[in-house]
């Protein structure tokens, strides 16, 4: 096989395994077979005219018509003119697919259902970033750039999957890579001749592998010293992905995970499924010292940052579980509550990573590696945590507040209302127009919200159907006034969104509704409870629970008051912890937290605290991690330049004063100025003699007359030492080739001095040293297997 089929081969194999990397986000994984097949003709299209041979542009050119012709035979057959000729109508196909791609996407849990949309984004895909990866690789002949499309193919499944699993496919990813230069390495270095692997020669007591030694050394701990920082240095540090909160693990519907677990992915969608199973399953059940269950909705995520598509959780640090949990933020000393304790077991095919918990808790008693995130009042599991066949133990809050209470509130916070009030500009007009209209006449946020509440669940005329889909898009929230039926997640996210419109802060919460009384004083909680809901902020009272969705949960007794200003309803029998008598827990101010503060919803100084402050601050050793792993994603990159750096700095620093020595630096100097000219683009010619070469340097690098003297001097320099009986050590070679390197560097473009200085080309020794080094082992590996073969049979002799 020539080293250019070669070549092709690795850097279609390489685009495979990173590609591997997506298998985990659909289910059936069968995409990839076609994916493969067509990556091998794009392939095969890419080596055919490359031996014609065709210009570069063409080759790629070639290549992206016949995977467009692929694309459209195997997606756009039917809108195609004779089957596979791409019109106008092929590319509308195309255009609806990858829509309906990224509907699904954004509607579907891990992993995802293999619709065509999927299927053509991942082929697609996969496609473009062979054809990126062939083109640098193997038709412009720069396999070091070619990693970054296979970067990017990794960076976007590994962002989406994670798992446990996630370092063999970055081991696949990597290896593939690694295949890739070592396959151009060994295709350079075949071009040079034939390679011998005896002794080497020797003129002058000077060894000629010499020159050689240190690349090869220098390689080896560059590998060695990359794959530890990628491998093992990760391992130390603090969990990066587990410090904030994202759109990824919220979830609380079924999955097709191994073993009937549930996919804690999308909440959204997954909770659509768990409202529609055949057969419901129980999720969980739970006891609880108070006779009134009909508030104890099981929360898990609190859903508070909207971008106009859809609605999912800020991204937040979290921190270690607090013995107790803070004061609710803006929970007020007036507010009747009372403490109940709930003990919850989770069933065992039931896998979710945050928490359920009624809300507000202020205690957990858990085993297992769990997080807090404190705006929300959540635990996230960290390292692959969930709730599989877990018991806990939660304190919580019934909050219980008046509607004088709640009517009477102030204006919150100017930081709350900040982050809690923003809606996107591309939010349709017509969503503020129907609150202002519903909520016309209300004298406070209360009234607006009770007449939000009531406008959905009552006078609106609204549907409840668990058989619309979730949607997508900033006409969402607007299709769904207009049709008027939908499930808790439209009901939800149109409250919310609409009260944000009046400038009261909003979030929506996931979860579950109470769930159903058991014989044995238990209460048993199906995946057809799922629920999501939408919570309002009221200063002095804090979060607080809505119901707009008919036929669901129960509407809180606080927002049924006709008229603002009725009496207390009664509390459960649990202890009530709203005493105005001297306290000695710690004070508001001591156990607000940075967060609360930041919002500026810390309760006031009269406001007794129910639970004990905690320190916020990070230990040492995790500011130590994070800043490592900054100065690791800042060094990686600069590598190649380190490391041309260092080699410039050995071959042109002192040498000894035998003639030997003199000889290696004169051969130092010489390959020092080869590859600086290699890296502002004029590839050595091994074929030519030095002085040939110092010739055709000055030419294409459009030296003056100073450097073009000096590395005419270099190249008598190398001359002498390769030819003379005695050569003579020559002055002032160090000064020449920084010279030479200067001329280079101001006759070219800036583009291309910056291409020299990050990423020099002459960095591919370090894979020609690895792949020297490797084939010197195997030789030696082989000889003496064979020595240890033949052995007994000289013996037998």
């Amino acid at each position: 096989m020539s080293g250019r089929a070669r070549l092709t081969l690795c850097a279609a194999a390489a685009t495979v395994l990173a590609a591997g990397t997506m298998l985990p986000l659909v289910d059936p994984a069968t995409w990839i077979f076609q994916a493969v097949f067509l990556l091998a003709v794009q392939s095969g299209v890419g080596a055919l005219t490359r031996r014609v041979p065709l210009a570069r542009p063409l080759t790629v050119a070639a290549q992206a018509l016949v995977t467009l012709l692929l694309l459209t035979l195997l997606f756009a057959r039917e809108q195609a003119i004779i089957g596979f000729v791409p019109g106008p109508d092929v590319f509308q196909r195309f255009g609806d697919l990858l829509q309906a791609g990224t509907d699904d996407v954004g509607r579907y849990s891990i992993p995802a259902p293999l619709s065509d949309g999927i299927r053509l984004m991942l082929i697609g895909g996969v496609l473009v970033i062979g054809l990126a990866v062939d083109a640098l690789a193997v038709t412009y002949r720069s396999a070091a750039p070619a990693g970054l499309p296979l970067l990017a193919l990794y960076s976007v499944a590994a962002g989406l999957s994670g798992g446990s699993a996630a370092w063999l496919w970055f081991l696949l990813a990597a290896g593939g890579y690694l295949m890739l230069l070592l396959a151009e390495g060994r295709d350079r270095l075949s071009q040079w001749g034939r390679v011998f692997g005896g002794a080497p020669r020797t003129a002058g007591g000077l060894d000629s592998a010499v020159g050689a030694v240190a690349p090869v050394r220098t390689g080896r701990r560059i590998g060695a010293v990359a794959l530890g920082i990628a491998l093992v240095v990760p391992l130390g540090l603090p969990s990066l992905g587990s410090g904030l909160l994202g759109a990824a693990g919220t979830g609380v519907g079924t999955g097709t995970g191994g073993g009937g677990t549930i996919s804690a992915v999308n909440p959204l969608v997954s909770l659509r499924d768990s409202l529609n199973v055949d057969q419901d399953r129980q999720v969980m059940s739970y006891r609880t010292n108070t006779d009134d269950t009909q508030d104890m909705y099981l929360r898990i995520v609190s859903l508070d940052d909207f971008d106009g598509t859809a609605w999912k959780p800020a991204q937040r640090h979290i921190q270690d579980v607090p013995d107790t949990f803070p004061t609710p933020i803006g929970l007020g000393n007036d507010v009747q509550r009372a403490s109940i304790q709930t003990r919850i077991s989770a069933a065992d095919w039931y896998a979710q990573d945050w928490l359920p918990m009624p809300y507000p808790a202020s205690k957990v008693n858990i085993k297992g590696s769990w997080r807090y995130e404190p705006v929300g009042r959540t635990l996230v599991g960290d390292h692959g945590q969930n709730t599989r066949g877990l018991q806990y133990e939660v304190t919580s809050l019934i909050v219980q507040p008046t509607a004088q209470q709640l009517a009477s509130a102030p204006e919150p916070s100017g930081a709350m209302k900040r982050e809690f009030t923003k809606v996107p500009e591309s939010l349709p007009p017509v969503v503020a127009a129907t609150a202002r209209k519903v909520t016309e006449g209300s004298a406070n946020h209360y009234e607006q919200a009770v007449k939000l509440q009531d406008y959905f669940a009552v006078s609106g005329d609204f549907r409840y159907d668990t058989q619309v889909q979730v949607g997508s898009g900033s006409a969402a929230i607007a299709r769904f006034l207009k049709e008027k039926e939908g499930f808790c997640v439209h009901f939800s996210f149109a409250m919310a969104a609409m009260a944000r419109t009046l400038g009261i802060p909003a979030r929506v919460a996931v979860g579950f509704t109470p769930g159903t009384p058991q014989a044995d004083g238990s209460m048993s909680v199906g995946l057809r409870d799922a629920h999501a809901w939408p919570e309002l902020y009221f200063e002095g009272v804090g979060w607080t629970r809505f119901e707009p969705t008919p036929n669901r949960g129960t509407v809180p007794d606080y927002t049924q008051t006709e008229t603002p200003g009725g009496d207390v309803v009664p509390l459960p029998k649990p202890t009530v912890s709203s005493s105005t008598g001297p306290s000695t827990a710690p004070s508001a101010s001591e156990s607000c937290t940075a967060q609360q503060r930041k919002l500026e919803a810390c309760p006031s100084e009269s406001s007794p605290a129910t639970v004990a402050s905690h320190d916020d601050s990070w230990p040492w050793f995790k500011i130590l991690g994070l800043t490592l792993a900054g100065l690791l994603v800042l060094g990686v990159p600069l590598l190649p330049m380190l490391w041309r750096m260092r080699i410039r700095a050995v071959r042109l620093g002192g040498h000894g004063r035998t003639d030997a020595d003199a000889a290696a630096y004169t051969l130092g100097a010489w390959l020092d100025v080869t590859d600086t000219a290699w890296d502002y683009g004029i590839a050595p010619d091994e074929s030519q003699t030095p002085r040939k070469a110092a010739a055709r340097i000055v030419r294409l690098g459009e030296l003056d007359a100073t450097a073009s003297e000096a590395v005419h001097r270099l190249a008598a320099a190398v001359e002498q030492v390769l030819y003379a009986p005695h050569p003579r050590p020559v002055a002032g070679l160090a000064e020449d080739a920084r010279r030479v390197a200067d001329a280079l560097r101001t006759s070219a473009t800036r583009p291309g001095r910056l291409r020299a200085l990050l990423l020099p080309r002459s960095v591919i020794r370090v894979a020609w040293a690895a792949s020297a080094h490797w084939t010197s082992v195997t030789s030696r590996l082989a000889s003496r297997r064979e020595a240890l073969l033949r052995r007994p049979s000289n013996q037998n002799s």
